[in-house]
């Protein structure tokens, strides 16, 4: 598998069709998999949150969930093909597991949303075999239950609704644990698939303005945390521009005195 480096972070160079090819390899594995997705709010925590780094590193895929992140890889010169969304991740396993029986585990949200989700994947999904479901809310007492109960499930796919980095630390701590093919950390799609949040337009995702549609949203809870990482991943990436600019302009001066020695060293022809 090829990987490209985003401001730090390595990214799987696969589309999202290619994302859930590799995952029905996984299950077919019958091993762990991890698959995580990093847009900029979560590239930019992950300089600060080491438990997070960690966690996303680890990973067995990782997609760019943000067109900017696309927009860094091309900028960069090493463009990355789709944007792996995680809801839109999310959905394609759901349509998979529909055709071919998969069993999925769902864990987190409310437990109202994680009802509605069940019944919504009952009557759109009905091929899906519900192995089990826990809505998010427990204390750390309650862990070694949670993780015995889905292993238990024999789930082929795990889908974890927690917020960042709560569901990149359960994953880090009993990813072997669970024995579960793949583990998917959806976030707040759980609220999407149940009708509760809905999702920007498409041409609002295409253009790099999901968060946008979020924020107006939920404008108290975002704006901060959108103003913060936006400007950070700016300054990250004017960083990296001035660094590729100046590499290239040493690699120009190089390349000169290299051409200019060869003409020196040419001999020139005699007048005689």
């Amino acid at each position: 598998m090829e990987w490209v480096n985003v401001l730090g972070c390595p990214i799987t160079r696969l589309s999202l069709s290619d994302f859930a090819v590799k995952m029905e390899e996984f299950i077919a594995s019958r091993k762990s998999h991890y698959v995580a997705v990093v847009n900029v709010a979560k590239l930019v925590k992950m300089r600060s949150d080491k438990e997070l780094e960690q966690s996303v590193l680890a990973a067995d895929l990782v997609g760019a969930d943000g067109v900017p992140l696309l927009w860094a890889s091309r900028l960069f010169g090493t463009p990355l093909p789709d944007r792996v969304n995680g809801t839109d991740l999310m959905y394609e396993l759901l349509r998979k597991a529909d055709q071919k029986g998969y069993r999925i585990f769902f864990f987190g949200a409310t437990a109202e949303v994680l009802q509605k989700v069940l019944d919504v994947v009952q009557q759109e999904y009905p091929g899906v075999q519900i192995a089990g479901s826990r809505h998010g809310y427990f204390a750390a007492k309650d862990e070694p239950a949670i993780v015995k109960a889905i292993r238990e499930s024999r789930a082929d796919i795990l889908f974890i609704a927690f917020g960042t980095p709560k569901k990149e630390v359960w994953v880090k701590r009993y990813l072997h644990a669970m024995e579960v093919p793949v583990i998917h950390g959806v976030g707040g799609s759980f609220d999407v698939l149940a009708g509760v949040i809905p999702r920007a337009p498409v041409w609002m995702q295409k253009n790099g303005l999901e968060w946008f549609f979020r924020l107006l949203q939920e404008p108290g809870r975002m704006w901060q945390r959108y103003l913060y990482t936006n400007t950070v991943f700016l300054l990250l990436l004017g960083k990296e521009v001035i660094i590729k600019l100046m590499r290239s302009d040493r690699t120009e001066a190089t390349s000169e005195r290299i051409r200019t020695s060869a003409k020196n060293r040419v001999a020139k022809p005699s007048d005689g």
